[in-house]
């Protein structure tokens, strides 16, 4: 009997054997089947994300501190907060800028804020006292994203209040003009109370000073043109060359004041006289006067007085809120 049950055991395990396999093979798959599945969707997943990233809203170059994308704002409205907006820097150094566009999808409105506020650099290197308010019109979004050196007392909380209290109001109303006027206003209300670094201060020549200069400019050039000529022919070169360089300094000490500049503009005409020979009252022919030698040697548009960030940075303070 002990040589029998081994076989029968050992029958029974054959017969048993077929279904095992038939088990083991669907089995195998069934998990090849969810592997599959399950490569798949992440395959979808990873291209549907790259092709989303690939259509995020691009972020407008920085030129002015209101910046309009919707024409929600009348032009009077934008120079209005514009102005505010430059007067606040003048006075206190903080940045603080407007951008309205029609949606930040797909990005949330916090993404997109934060992507615009460390392209634009809004505030001061070092002192990050700028400050960013977005408006998404279309998707009914708000942001206010705050620098560093401003969250003293533009906290979170503070943000978020003025957003829910004082813009969003105003925006259900559809005042969105006066919605962004009276945010900003409240902004700048607020950071009134920031003990901020002063603005530098921007060396510049007085108007009467410098109607004062342009007059010697004026004075100095007939000196050089008219009167010089004409005392070389009476005293002589040298002599009528001095003689209009000391009327000339005289008269720069005289309009303009100090020193320095009288010794210069003296000094200046003085040789212009001297090798003017061209210029004597007493020949005239090809050696005159052509009005056409003189350029107005103009800007090409370095003094376009555009508006650019200062070199701030923001860690994503501030607030969101919606309409």
């Amino acid at each position: 009997m002990n040589f029998v049950a081994p076989v029968k055991v050992g029958a029974q395990y054959f017969s048993r054997r077929p279904r095992f396999a038939r088990l083991f093979r669907a089995g195998t798959s069934r998990f090849f089947a969810l592997a599959f599945a399950s490569l798949f969707l992440c395959v979808c997943g990873v291209t549907a994300a790259t092709a989303a990233e690939g259509d995020i809203i691009a972020i407008p170059k920085l030129a002015k501190r209101v910046t309009d994308q919707t024409a929600t704002l009348s032009a009077a409205d934008e120079a209005r907060i514009e102005a505010r907006l430059k007067e606040f820097e003048a006075k206190k150094g903080a940045q603080i800028a407007v951008l309205i566009v029609a949606t930040t999808q797909p990005e949330t409105i916090f993404d997109y804020s934060l992507r615009v506020a460390d392209a634009w650099k809004l505030g001061r290197k070092d002192v990050d006292d700028g400050v960013l308010f977005v408006i998404a019109k279309s998707d009914r979004k708000l942001q206010i994203l705050t620098g560093r050196g401003t969250q003293g007392v533009l906290t979170d909380a503070m943000s978020k209040r003025i957003i829910s209290e004082i813009v969003a109001p105003k925006f259900r109303s559809s005042d969105f003009a006066g919605g962004i006027d009276d945010g900003v206003a409240k902004i700048i209300d607020v950071l009134q109370g920031e003990a901020l670094p002063p603005p530098p201060e921007k060396k510049h020549v007085s108007v009467s000073q410098g109607s004062n200069i342009e007059s010697f400019l004026v004075l100095g050039v007939i000196a050089a043109l008219f009167v010089g000529p004409l005392l070389r022919s009476l005293l002589g070169r040298f002599l009528g060359a001095g003689t209009t360089a000391g009327v000339t300094g005289a008269a720069a000490w005289w309009l303009a004041g100090g020193m320095l500049f009288p010794i210069v503009a003296g000094v200046i005409v003085f040789f212009v006289v001297m090798f003017m020979g061209a210029m004597n009252f007493s020949r005239g022919g090809r050696g005159g006067f052509s009005p056409g030698g003189w350029s107005s040697g103009g800007s090409s548009g370095g003094s376009s007085g555009g508006f650019s960030g200062g070199g701030g940075g923001f860690d994503g303070g501030g607030a969101s809120g919606d309409w």
